[in-house]
């Protein structure tokens, strides 16, 4: 079905051709995105099925664009060289891809409007014009001297030393990530269309787009580092860059690092942790599940074969073969950037050169530079230092007809380069911080080489396919390379040590390496990048629409709540209603992060929680139990004044029905001889675990950390409970992790046999429940939940409610935001309790008891 947003697009005749069109004559009222399109179609001949689509938001469109000088046109062409365009090798025929980004130049508005729709209909792309004075605070403001700096591990300490937050060009940046985002607008489908967004320029874009269209199919992919947690919160605006993440289906990243720092902030910053689940990770947001990949780039082998084969090409190799005849030629190919560690190679090969006289006159090191892609003090800074170290080796270590460090400024073409790599012995690639670099897989293609190739370089055997490649561990790329030299771009003298083994290496042992790197690059190229990432995306979103969802939230802190279509908020109203008209009840009450916020450090009850608890439990027709995993002297100091209420402590072991009664055990005299054994292995990672503590109760015992580092606390947890398993394997107990707790207790003890239980005593007395309201916040509370739904089909009780506290997957059917919610509703109950008196029932229940 088409969008609203579609409307203004209607007049693109030829970019709707193959799209169902909105009938002349209108035969159903209302706006025509409220109906299917099968709606229509069957009054409609013309209408066809709709094509799969790939709406694709980068910052800049895959194109080129230059007047022409004789009619002053624009004229436009696509750049081969564009990821975002060669990532559709990995689509099937049948999809469509929509580009959506800027321009590389500036467009007079009175243009704007003809040039988009050239752009629309030649090339299907879709150009965001930005005003200039928002173009450079976002891109070259915020993205290229504040953002990408800090992802890159550089912090900005001091006025001279990098540039510092500013709030104006954070908020340019918004505002260019929402013109994106109005852009995308214009030509989805949300119903069929797949967005995929690219790169850290465009973060906060997604939650624009969820704001709009709450089940909008949204993936996004990092090509840059994300930092550890300790950079990252660094951030102003950590928060709302982290929430517009997650408000995507599908979050990819170049390696595991790159995920677990962001995995990292999410638990330190937001409270999130995630599950791993039959090998994908997944985040659990609000009712959705934001899931993470991790998948490197590839290259676009197609387009390196077609210029390996070029004559051109092998004209160009013929060139450089007698520029560089008899000298073992070592490349480099690098952005003029501060972090690609061009001086730091330049100081390594005069270290070189310094150690190995004999090298001197034999080996250069070529240094294809390309253009920066900012401007300002700190990038003329950068190429004077590079220059000057060149200058300073040349100066040191040239001769008449040998210059040791040779500067190839850029651009340089895809051709140049690729005949540049087919000569020479080693590339290095020692950035100090990449997110991913390409280089060395675009080298490795190139060396495996092709007839013509092999014709230029004089190769007569195939099998004689030969390389080295150098690479910092810093970059992206390194992982993937298990047959490279890896190194510390900031040790000078490894690296020079690396350059002097690639270069007196044995054949053999490169034709391994070359063989293993080809292996894996032409196997993992941009099209099985592009393949695996959309169908990672498209798993992602198939429970859209078995979910009800809904907006909560304003400005960047929106997202979208995702539950079943039977889960659903506790109506006040509701429950009440059902409460005034039943005269059998059982109430059930968790107590930490239920009535008690979980965040308080002072967990005595209120006095208008006990008030309340006193009005119910007096009632009746009300039997009131608090259900906790707190141990017996707590709860019962706490609700000593509440002489009615029932108590159930740790879980169920020891029950109490009044405040006059005895405390009983459900296991009996159970022999707790285990704790022997379990308490002297919680100590060992209590003293070993800063922030984390013990608590004994009578049946268990309980490994708090929720004090502790959260990445440490949750690994010392996972520890921990493998190792009481082994430990206790033959003991009558289990194992369990909660929030922030590992725990043992007695087998057969759970809140379920605490609901299950009272329910069978009651139902025993002769009056048959009609009420029960169960409500917890706890993965121990699910057990009561189960057993509640149960109860409806065995037991034949008219209203249940189990409702959990927080919008999450649960076994309750019904569900309150926080504890503030909790209390309010509890108010609803007694105030029913109070206009509706009864007698009898309480004093009979009491002395059956």
């Amino acid at each position: 079905m088409l969008s609203r947003s579609s409307f203004n697009l209607l007049n693109l005749d030829d970019y709707f051709v193959d799209r169902p069109r909105i009938p002349k004559i209108m035969t159903v009222p209302g706006i025509l995105s409220d109906y299917e399109t099968d709606h229509y179609s069957s009054s409609s001949s013309d209408v066809v099925s709709n094509p799969e689509r790939r709406i694709i938001v980068s910052n800049q469109l895959p194109l080129k664009s230059k007047r022409n000088e004789e009619t002053q046109k624009w004229v436009f062409e696509y750049d081969p060289d564009a990821l975002v365009l060669q990532l559709k090798s990995g689509f099937g025929p049948d999809v469509e891809c929509i580009h959506v980004g800027s321009l590389h130049v500036d467009i007079d508005p009175r243009e704007q409007e003809e040039v988009a729709q050239v752009l629309l209909d030649k090339f299907k792309c879709v150009p965001t014009f930005l005003s200039s004075d928002i173009q450079n605070k976002y891109y070259h403001g915020f993205c290229k001297h504040y953002l990408w700096p800090l992802f890159h591990y550089m912090l900005p300490v001091t006025r001279t030393d990098g540039v510092r937050f500013d709030r104006v060009t954070w908020q340019a940046y918004v505002s260019a990530n929402k013109v994106f985002a109005d852009k995308v607008m214009e030509v989805i489908n949300p119903d069929e269309d797949y967005v995929w967004i690219h790169d850290y320029h465009l973060m906060v874009m997604p939650t624009f787009l969820r704001k709009r269209f709450h089940r909008v199919r949204v993936g996004f992919f990092l090509h840059s580092p994300f930092p550890s947690s300790e950079i990252y919160r660094t951030l102003p605006v950590r928060d709302e860059i982290l929430r517009a993440l997650l408000n995507c289906d599908l979050i990819g990243f170049h390696t595991f690092d790159y995920a677990r720092h962001f995995l990292s902030c999410c638990s330190r910053m937001l409270g999130l942790d995630y599950k791993s689940k039959r090998g994908y990770i997944g985040l659990e947001y609000y009712g959705r599940t934001v899931s993470i990949k991790i998948l490197p780039v590839g290259i676009h082998m197609g387009q390196i074969e077609t210029v390996k084969s070029s004559i051109l090409t092998a004209n160009k190799v013929e060139e450089l073969k007698r520029i560089y005849k008899g000298k073992v030629v070592i490349l480099g190919v690098d952005d003029m950037d501060m972090f690609k560690g061009i001086s730091l190679k330049f100081l390594a090969m005069g270290q070189l050169l310094e150690e190995y006289p004999d090298l001197r006159g034999s080996v250069v090191l070529v240094q294809i530079v390309n253009p920066p892609r900012s401007k300002g003090h700190d990038i003329q800074e950068v190429e004077n230092e590079t220059r000057n170290v060149a200058n300073e080796v040349n100066k040191r270590f040239g001769k008449d007809g040998y210059e040791p460090i040779v500067f190839v400024n850029g651009p340089v073409s895809t051709q140049h380069k690729v005949a540049y790599y087919a000569i020479s012995e080693c590339v290095v690639v020692n950035a100090v911080r990449d997110g991913m670099n390409l280089v060395p897989y675009k080298y490795t293609v190139s060396r495996q080489g092709s007839p013509e190739l092999d014709k230029a370089l004089g190769v007569c055997e195939p099998n004689d396919r030969k390389s080295v490649i150098i690479v910092s561990e810093f970059i992206g790329c390194s992982p993937s390379l298990s047959g490279a030299i890896r190194v510390n771009p900031w040790n000078i003298d490894l690296v020079a040590e690396a350059m002097s083994l690639a270069i007196t290496m044995p054949d053999n042992e490169k034709k391994l390496r070359h063989e293993k790197h080809y292996k894996y690059i032409s196997s993992h190229d941009v099209a099985y990048w592009a393949k695996s990432f959309d169908q990672d995306l498209e798993r992602a979103c198939k429970e859209h629409y078995h979910k009800r969802c809904w907006g909560v939230g304003f400005g960047l802190g929106f997202r979208v709540v995702a539950l079943g279509f039977n889960f659903r908020k506790l109506s006040v109203e509701h429950i009440v209603s059902a409460y005034k008209k039943t005269s059998s009840r059982l109430i059930l009450l968790d107590y930490d992060g239920t009535v008690m916020p979980q965040a308080s450090v002072d967990k005595t009850p209120s006095k208008e929680v006990i008030s309340i608890l006193n009005v119910l439990s007096s009632d009746p027709k009300n039997v009131v139990f608090i259900v906790s995993g707190r141990g017996k002297d707590s709860l019962g100091k706490w609700f000593d004044s509440c002489k009615n209420l029932g108590l159930s402590a740790e879980h169920g072991w020891l029950t109490r029905w009044s405040g006059e009664s005895d405390w009983e055990c459900c296991g009996g005299l159970t022999d707790v001889d285990w704790k022997k054994m379990a308490l002297p292995v919680m100590e060992h990672y209590t003293e070993a675990t800063d922030g984390s503590f013990i608590e004994q109760k009578e049946s268990a015992l309980v490994w708090h950390h929720q004090e502790a580092d959260p990445d440490f606390g949750m690994w010392q947890a996972k520890e921990l409970h493998d190792h009481l398993e082994s430990v206790l394997a033959n003991e009558p107990v289990v194992v369990k992790r909660g929030q922030q707790i590992v725990e043992v207790n007695p087998q057969g003890v759970s809140k379920g046999v605490v609901v299950e239980s009272l329910i069978a005593s009651m139902q025993s007395k002769g009056k048959p429940l009609d009420f029960v309201f169960c409500i917890g916040d706890d993965r121990s509370d699910e057990d009561m939940f189960e057993k509640i739904s149960s109860s409806v089909v065995n037991r034949g009780i008219a209203e249940v409610f189990a409702c959990t506290v927080g919008q999450k997957p649960s076994n309750a059917k019904y569900y309150l935001d926080d504890t503030v919610d909790v209390v309010k509703m509890l108010h609803g109950l007694e105030a029913a309790s109070i206009q509706v008196p009864s007698k009898g029932f309480r004093v009979s229940f009491e002395t059956s008891i």
